[in-house]
């Protein structure tokens, strides 16, 4: 499994606005661009977003789907990729003092990636979720404070 986990210094609820708008999950998943609601209201369980992966001139629809939500510490999601399957994102955003910590797990699911699942596969998660934490910290960064937060 690929863990890692971050400290963001503002508050749970300015992380949580930003993982709860569906507009905004192209600017802290990696690869990810033009994110919309699809289905349901984001992030309701059985809610989807659909976006568009792009790579150089290559790019792919995809969608993610709410398999667990507990606003506003756990998010879990259900990203499909297609002919490969899908992979399991967790995500627990917690309190810490004024701050939060989000701790992301992100394992294959269903299909060919989690068969041929191994520690390279989650070697590459590692270095991918580095890049998402930090563009999910700077996303949270451009949102206005929260009101809950204390001076």
């Amino acid at each position: 499994m690929a863990v890692r986990h971050r400290l963001i210094e503002r508050p749970v609820e300015d992380v949580w606005a930003v993982l709860a708008d569906p507009t905004r999950y192209g600017e802290w998943v990696v690869g990810t661009a033009d994110s919309k609601p699809d289905e349901g209201t984001w992030p309701q369980l059985d809610s989807s977003i659909a976006y568009t992966v792009r790579l150089g001139r290559w790019s792919a629809q995809g969608r993610t789907v709410v398999r667990r939500c507990e606003a506003p510490h756990v998010l879990e999601l259900e990203a499909e990729s297609g002919w490969l399957g899908t992979a399991r994102i967790a995500l627990k955003v917690r309190r810490w003092g004024r701050n939060t910590l989000v701790i992301i797990d992100e394992h294959p699911l269903r299909g060919p990636a989690a068969k041929l699942h191994n520690t390279a596969l989650d070697a590459f998660v590692q270095v991918r979720h580095r890049s998402m934490l930090a563009r999910l910290a700077e996303a949270v960064g451009r949102t206005p404070r929260s009101e809950h937060q204390d001076a």
